[in-house]
């Protein structure tokens, strides 16, 4: 019961802490994503790990639909076909599999949103320098300190704290809540 009660207040710190200092970043974010729909561009998203994971279910939702039912949005995972994936680490090397997807699926109306709990993927920081050579615009959602994507990224959603559950769950509930965001931004205020 302990080890319970401990988790939960911790999670309950971080997501405070965010309500405190957060809020105007996260409505910056939607609003990007926003712009980027409305002049026919997409999002692209990867991470590593949970981070993947994140990354799809973050895309599921605007693909999807999140609470409303409306047209899909344009979203895509760079963590989900295993050739390129399994082609670009063997031929290349690991640290390039988003940098040579983007190069070759990113124009200059998309987001890109690299996420990364510590902010120090390589691989990510690769993907979002090949990002902002192409004009996309970039996010990073990290942790605490933002890593190297604090200073290299257009828009840094770093949640304050080095505990990398708590920073997974709330990279989950924050890409919900612009998800919503977006929906009512695109599909209700007209």
């Amino acid at each position: 019961m302990e080890k319970i009660n401990y988790e939960l207040k911790e999670h309950i710190k971080v997501m405070n802490r965010i309500l405190e200092n957060g809020i105007e970043k996260i409505n910056e974010i939607a609003q990007l994503i926003t712009d980027s729909y409305k002049n026919d561009g997409k999002v692209v998203l990867f991470g590593n790990g949970g981070s993947a994971a994140d990354a799809q279910h973050i895309a599921a939702e605007l693909v999807g639909k999140y609470k409303l039912e409306r047209k899909s949005l344009r979203a895509m995972t760079l963590t989900t076909n295993s050739s390129i994936l399994s082609a670009i680490a063997n031929d290349y090397d690991f640290n390039r599999i988003f940098e040579r997807q983007v190069e070759s699926l990113v124009d200059n109306k998309d987001v890109v949103i690299g996420i990364s709990t510590s902010g120090n993927s390589e691989n990510v920081i690769r993907g979002i320098l090949k990002a902002k050579e192409i004009g996309a615009r970039t996010v990073a959602f990290t942790g605490e300190d933002g890593g190297k994507l604090k200073n290299i990224s257009d828009f840094l959603l770093n949640v304050p704290s080095a505990n990398t559950p708590r920073i997974q769950e709330a990279h989950i509930t924050l890409g919900h809540i612009i998800c919503g965001l977006i929906e009512d931004k695109i599909f209700r205020d007209k």
